[in-house]
């Protein structure tokens, strides 16, 4: 059973994203144990990319902050061995091809298994496309999580067929970043998706609130939050960590009612 599943085994999941490296490798531990300390059932480890097209200005703030820290693949893999020694909920990296493309697929992925890192998300590859990460992911083990969007319609059921891990359903149109309003109609995606797999599905993009993550959740099995939790690292920086377990705190409670 792919590990990642065991996120969704209590109930309903909640996932930080935290970008490795903002402000430091030394801070980003110190948050990712406190947000499991605090009922993080998954974290979502963002690799710091000069380009990230997916995000919006807050995670973009904080990929320039760790680029500027000297953060790199390699320290930040590093970084994970050490963490691996006490921190057991899954690990999943999110990031951009280039990152990988620039290590080597292979390399990057044999050593994503090697540090116990679970999953892979990879914003700007086209589900078409996945083939170029796939085998390397099939043969390490590392489970290719794919998203489906507000226009993925007539996808929707083929992404879902083939989905492994969990699958990232983007709550609407657009960058990272918190909304006021989430419209998109999320209950018939989910529909489909329920028809097609057994996979979990979590809902991430513009979720800020408790109020909106309770919401999400009694429609998905899981709620991926990063903006906000991003904010709290801009705002706090090195201090960070007991702010971030107070608010993960707050949000798994809405989570699971």
């Amino acid at each position: 059973m792919s590990n990642i599943k065991k996120a969704f085994q209590n109930g309903k999941a909640f996932i930080p994203f935290i970008t490795c490296g903002d402000p430091d490798l030394e801070t980003t531990a110190k948050c990712v144990r406190a947000a499991v300390e605090n009922g993080a059932d998954l974290i979502e480890l963002g690799i710091p990319f000069s380009d990230p097209t997916a995000e919006g200005p807050v995670i973009q703030g904080a990929n320039i902050r760790a680029l500027k820290g000297g953060v790199n693949t390699d320290k930040i893999f590093d970084f994970v061995r050490e963490l691996r020694k006490d921190v057991s909920v899954p690990l999943v990296f999110m990031t951009y091809a280039n990152v990988i493309y620039s290590y080597g697929a292979e390399k990057f992925i044999s050593t994503c298994r090697d540090i116990g890192i679970d999953g892979l998300i990879l914003p700007d590859i086209p589900y078409e496309e996945k083939e170029e990460f796939l085998p390397y992911c099939r043969k390490y083990g590392v489970d290719l999580v794919s998203f489906i969007a507000p226009t993925s319609e007539n996808r929707i059921a083929m992404i879902a067929k083939e989905a492994e891990g969990f699958l990232y359903i983007v709550s609407s149109l657009g960058v990272t970043g918190a909304r006021s309003e989430i419209t998109t109609d999320l209950d018939k995606i989910v529909k489909v998706v329920r028809e097609n797999t057994d996979i979990p599905c979590a809902i991430g993009f513009g979720i800020s609130t408790p109020e909106q993550a309770q919401k999400m959740a009694s429609v998905a099995d899981g709620v991926i939050v990063g903006s906000a939790v991003v904010r709290i690292l801009e705002e706090y920086g090195k201090d960070s960590a007991v702010h971030i377990g107070e608010y993960v705190k707050k949000m798994k409670d809405a989570v699971i009612g």
